[in-house]
């Protein structure tokens, strides 16, 4: 062959190869616009949803706070709460609206929260109070103007005079830190915080009740705060060690503000945190890779007994264990009186391999644990347990104290019962109105139990 010819076939297949890779460039570009059109698309979908369900959240709202009849307030209460669930939803489609919107999202998970608590606690005798009535009117307001704000950016959507913003956009323009921790710009959508209607302090016996903000843990009251070094020496005498292997990782503020210390032992990286009020433990969880099991669950349960007691939480007895990779995880609750106290749960961890204790949370029990005035049962266990599906067969009885959602407690009857399926089932039964309070499944598998 000629060197002309070579030259001619190469050159042909450069630029065959240049005109399969620029076909492939094309091909590219387009997957990218139309994969961009779906996200625009998706997003677009997301922001009409918001908008749609805080219109229907409004109008759930005002419906509640004219309705007399417990039934139907107690139903319009939970539609209002489906609304607000369903608008959380939307805006978690958002790219980062969860971050951008956090003042929209608060309104949202609390307005839902307080709809519900207000369904459950609804009664032939009580139907709504003044009180609760001139919230639900300012809530329905607040969502009256969060709903023109949102129509009005969805009509910008439109239009087209503003774009949904990509999630890699999202992420580029957070994570411009002018260096105060500010965000430099933000999105067309903050607009809606920016005019942000004024929202009524909600006040009811739920986990968003802003009376729980800055409440003292029962534990903490009374207890002066203590210096970094002091919660170094609380930690070192809590596991044993010498106050200089601990090094300060963390300060951290909210209802415990603690101090967060890391340390090298075992073969693994121990964090334990210690409350700025009062020194006490707060949380505990090493690193360390357990290895093969040589303890039995009971030998685990009971190790985990042992260090309870030696730390001098009393009356301790054990609930539900879960097991993974190595590690035997125990729940505790302390018993008074023969009534078991679930909101003062204490959570310690055993590595199956040595006994040791890797882990330990203990922010139920110093939030919720102190002297308490218990109320005898005004429904005896017969009369509750008939209140129980007569398609479960009961298998054991107890007294217990169970959390509501917000820092209330309720005496229970408590059934533990299998369904015909072989699972089990616990009823609760309040056992000072006799009525259905709280129902749990429990998920059980080789690993251990899970409770919903």
């Amino acid at each position: 062959m000629s060197k002309k010819k070579v030259r001619v076939l190469a050159v042909s297949f450069l630029a065959a190869a240049f005109a399969i890779t620029a076909g492939f460039a094309v091909q590219g570009h387009v997957q990218a616009r139309q994969y961009r059109r779906l996200l625009d698309n998706g997003y677009r979908h997301a922001f009409a949803e918001l908008t749609t369900a805080a219109g229907e959240l409004e109008v759930a709202l005002t419906k509640v706070s004219h309705a007399t009849s417990p039934a139907l307030f107690s139903a319009l209460c939970t539609q209002a709460y489906s609304k607000a669930q369903a608008a959380q939803a939307a805006l978690g489609e958002l790219p980062y609206g969860n971050v951008e919107l956090e003042q929209t999202a608060a309104f949202l998970a609390r307005t839902g929260d307080y709809a519900m608590a207000l369904a459950q606690g609804t009664s032939a005798e009580l139907v709504c109070t003044d009180a609760h009535r001139d919230t639900l009117g300012r809530l329905s307001e607040a969502a009256g103007e969060l709903s023109l704000t949102l129509e009005t950016l969805q009509a910008q959507l439109s239009s087209g005079a503003i774009q949904p913003e990509a999630l890699s956009q999202a992420q580029d323009r957070l994570a411009a830190d002018d260096g105060n921790g500010q965000v430099n710009g933000g999105s067309a959508f903050q607009s809606v915080e920016a005019d942000f209607p004024e929202v009524p302090t909600l006040i009811y016996d739920g986990p968003f009740s802003e009376h729980l903000d800055g409440r003292t843990p029962r534990m903490l009251e009374g207890l002066p705060q203590v210096t970094e070094e002091e919660a170094r020496e609380a930690a070192a005498a809590f596991l044993g060690l010498r106050p200089q292997v601990f090094t300060l990782t963390a300060r951290s503020e909210g209802n415990l503000p603690s101090y967060g210390f890391t340390a090298l032992v075992d073969g693994g990286e121990l964090y334990i945190q210690v409350t700025c009020q009062g020194g006490q433990i707060l949380e505990l969880f090493t690193s360390r890779t357990a290895g093969e099991a040589v303890l039995s669950r009971a030998e685990g349960r009971d190790k985990a007994a042992a260090f309870l007691a030696e730390k001098g939480y009393a009356n301790m007895a054990p609930s539900y264990f879960m097991e993974q990779d190595g590690v035997l995880s125990v729940n505790f609750a302390p018993v008074e009186d023969g009534v078991y106290c679930y909101p003062d749960l204490v959570k310690v961890s055993v590595a199956l391999d040595t006994g040791d204790v890797v882990g330990f949370e203990a922010a139920g029990y110093l939030t919720h644990h102190g002297s308490r005035d218990l109320p005898s049962p005004a429904v005896d266990a017969g009369d509750a347990q008939a209140l129980v599906d007569g398609s479960l067969t009961v298998l054991s009885h107890q007294l217990a104290l169970i959390p509501t959602g917000g820092e209330d407690e309720v005496l229970c009857h408590e059934f533990k019962c299998q369904a015909g399926d072989g699972s089990h089932v616990i009823i609760y039964v309040n056992a000072q109105t006799g009525k259905q309070q709280h129902i749990l499944l429990l998920l059980e598998d080789e690993s251990g139990t899970l409770v919903l």
